[in-house]
């Protein structure tokens, strides 16, 4: 079982609010891998929109993604990609 860590910042003027977490719960959904996401001292469970949310991560802030599976590889890009496009958000 692989595990890859990842960390990308949140470009988004908004930050992490409901539709960011709902993104990032999907993108982590789509795999098998376990997700937690990692902010300042905080940690969420990457599956869950309501524990990502507690993150409180404004924009600047850094996210690091742990990811352990057989398809970690490819939940942690999935993962970095959607904070790096910024949600379909303004910048």
């Amino acid at each position: 079982m692989a595990k890859v860590e990842r960390r990308v910042a949140v470009v988004n003027q908004a930050g992490l609010h409901a539709r960011p977490c709902h993104q990032l719960a999907s993108a982590a959904l789509a795999g098998k891998s376990a997700v937690l996401v990692r902010c300042e001292d905080r940690e969420a469970d990457g599956r869950s929109i309501l524990e990502l949310m507690t993150l409180l991560a404004p924009q600047g802030a850094v996210l690091e993604f742990v990811v352990e599976g057989d398809d970690a590889d490819a939940v942690a890009e999935r993962l970095s990609q959607v904070v790096a496009s910024g949600f379909g958000e303004p910048c």
